[in-house]
């Protein structure tokens, strides 16, 4: 028996619905299996001259908390456009996407903020802003989050000196090396203390030697600041470093380790 809002009795049950039902299964899960991010069948396609052509084609994936996975696959097999949609910058055709036991999208009012609170992005080009230092570049997200310039400033300094490049903080972008520059770009993606980090084939533009002191960086970073990790890279090498290994193939990810 309830009572309505007019304070009368009545015996009709209140039954959740069908959404609100899926909604409480999928906190529970997340409750339970301590996920980060947690994707249900996403697909995406896009048009190319009349024709459809299917990227992906139903993806499943649960990260939790302080893994480290590697997607790898073909050149074009969708492993950026699966990132992106990871990061919410893209939307998919159909499917879902949990952050934090809570469906976030694209369209969502805050994406943006919530993107700059809990997802950290390095791409294979740095990206960096020609008429700020490296510094100021690194500093950048975290004023945007707080307001806060001196703050933030302070917290990159930091950043700096794990990276070893405090010797390099006034210098601008065209004044580092190619590994100075992704170097820079790595700490910018984790002053926010995000707790997903993407990283599409973030050696992609650097020789054998800045690759690795790179990849190490990262692995490094990702362990001291608590933090999961997906990267996609062509390097086999890399990929047996992390946790997971899953191969993008035909629109639907295999998981190898």
């Amino acid at each position: 028996m309830n009572i309505n809002h007019k304070g009368i009795h009545s015996n009709k049950s209140i039954t959740p619905n069908r959404k609100n039902m899926d909604k409480l299964q999928r906190m529970e899960m997340y409750n339970d299996r301590n996920l980060i991010v947690d994707i249900k069948e996403l697909k995406k396609s896009y048009s190319d001259v009349g024709d459809i052509l299917s990227i992906l084609r139903g993806i499943n994936l649960s990260v939790g908390y302080n893994q480290s996975i590697a997607i790898t696959g073909e050149s074009g097999s969708g492993k950026s456009t699966l990132l992106h949609l990871l990061g919410l910058l893209d939307r998919p055709d159909d499917g879902q996407i949990f952050y934090f036991g809570q469906e976030r999208s694209f369209d969502d009012k805050n994406v943006f903020s919530f993107r700059n609170r809990n997802i950290g992005f390095v791409f294979q080009y740095h990206y960096l802003l020609e008429d700020l230092t490296a510094c100021e570049n690194i500093a950048m997200p975290s004023f945007i989050k707080t307001g806060n310039w001196k703050k933030s400033i302070h917290l990159a300094q930091e950043l700096l000196r794990k990276i070893d490049m405090i010797d390099r903080q006034e210098h601008y972008p065209n004044q580092l090396s190619g590994g100075e520059q992704q170097r820079v770009a790595i700490a910018r993606a984790l002053i926010n203390n995000p707790k997903m980090v993407l990283a599409d084939e973030p050696t992609g533009n650097l020789d054998q030697k800045h690759s690795e002191e790179v990849i190490d960086l990262i692995i490094q970073l990702n362990k001291q600041h608590n933090c999961s990790l997906i990267i996609v890279t062509h390097n086999k090498d890399i990929a047996e470093l992390m946790q997971r290994h899953y191969i993008l193939d035909n629109g639907y990810l295999e998981k190898t380790k």
